[in-house]
């Protein structure tokens, strides 16, 4: 009988948690669109965006990214809510009566804070990107300023042996100022080109430059020619210079990792920040786990404040560990802590919290 008890116990839990979980996302979401369209209405109504466009391909793609990105909130406030609700009808204390341990208790919320952390895992690899493409792409349509490369001083590795260095790169007129390229064998620098600018010419390929010198080195030797305006066939397009404007978010987890490996090869600034893009879509989907451990501990007491206590200082806690993720995220760009460790800090920080309120949660 126990067990048969158990298992209705495990599904009405479930249930109620998806349910939950479902209508407090879908009751901010609403809030949020409208927040959203009527800052944006007057860009709308200047580009004549037509409405179905503006529900298919913005709004339809903008609630997967929004369910991202607060995703743990709400399912935080979900389990504390239910479990809340569950100790104020004093139903907790009747399921420890029955024989049922704490740890047990927490399987049905534990199952499903798995089943949200995979769906989150896949979501964030594989889906994601490609709504966030279309987002994107309409956003800087209808809605953006067109990009504009701020970048300075830009270092690109094309392969082994081959460094070309642009002190700026403008991308609304493909010119690159101070520009140089050096080719190097057996550590040993070969040949170095420098021009005040360079210019790409979109029907040849190639980048005119301007104000050129080309030094050849042979061991004690050194040849120079020098001219004010040659082609260069270079062997890079204009968007190769644009890396700013990679975006980690528009990246499946293949093409993540491709284009970690190809930013390292070229030496670029950007590798440490998709490297933490990459950590953190594999680590942050345990916070579901650990959250919601902390809510079912915080919870599952009988409170004069009720469910309105456990809300308000479940929610201060969730903050916590999201601002928290936030500053080590950024930090962990500037840091020289391998990616993985910093992204986890807050993560092993909420966990061992987790275990706190568990031993201190009466039995």
């Amino acid at each position: 009988m126990t067990i048969k008890f158990v298992k209705i116990i495990d599904v009405y839990i479930i249930k109620k948690l998806f349910a939950t979980f479902i209508l407090a996302i879908a009751m901010i979401i609403l809030v949020v669109i409208m927040f959203d369209l009527t800052a944006k209405l007057d860009d709308f109504i200047n580009h004549k965006v037509p409405l179905y466009k503006i529900i298919f391909n913005y709004y339809l793609n903008y609630i997967p990214y929004f369910v991202n990105l607060f995703g743990y909130l709400f399912f935080f406030i979900a389990v504390v809510f239910v479990t809340s609700k569950l100790a104020s009808r004093t139903e907790i204390i009747a399921i420890l009566n029955g024989g049922v341990s704490f740890w047990r208790l927490l399987q049905p919320f534990l199952l499903t804070a798995l089943a949200v952390a995979l769906f989150n895992l896949w979501l964030t690899n594989f889906a994601l990107p490609n709504v966030n493409k279309a987002r994107l792409e309409f956003e800087k349509v209808y809605y953006r300023n067109p990009y504009r490369n701020t970048l300075q001083n830009i270092h690109i590795q094309k392969q082994k042996g081959d460094c070309v260095y642009v002190q700026r790169f403008d991308n609304t007129r493909n010119t690159g100022y101070k520009f140089t390229e050096e080719f190097f064998e057996n550590n040993t620098i070969v040949r170095k080109v420098y021009a005040d600018i360079i210019v790409y010419d979109s029907l040849t390929g190639k980048w005119k430059m301007q104000n050129w010198i080309d030094r050849t080195f042979n061991g004690k030797y050194e040849t120079m020619e020098r001219g004010m305006e040659k082609d260069w066939n270079l062997g890079m397009t204009p968007k190769e210079f644009n890396i700013q404007k990679i975006m980690p978010e528009e990246l499946n987890y293949r093409t993540l990792r491709q284009r970690i490996t190809i930013e390292k090869e070229r030496g670029s600034t950007l590798v440490r920040t998709l490297e933490v893009e990459k950590w953190q879509r594999m680590i942050n989907p345990l916070a579901y786990i650990v959250l919601t451990v902390i809510g079912v501990a915080i919870s599952c007491r009988k409170t004069r404040g009720g469910t309105g206590l456990h809300l308000a200082f479940g929610i201060a806690l969730a903050f916590a560990f999201i601002m928290i993720m936030k500053i080590t995220t950024a930090m962990a760009i500037q840091s020289t802590l391998h990616p993985a460790l910093s992204v986890g800090i807050p993560v092993v920080i909420f966990a061992v919290l987790s275990l706190f309120l568990v031993k201190k949660t009466p039995k």
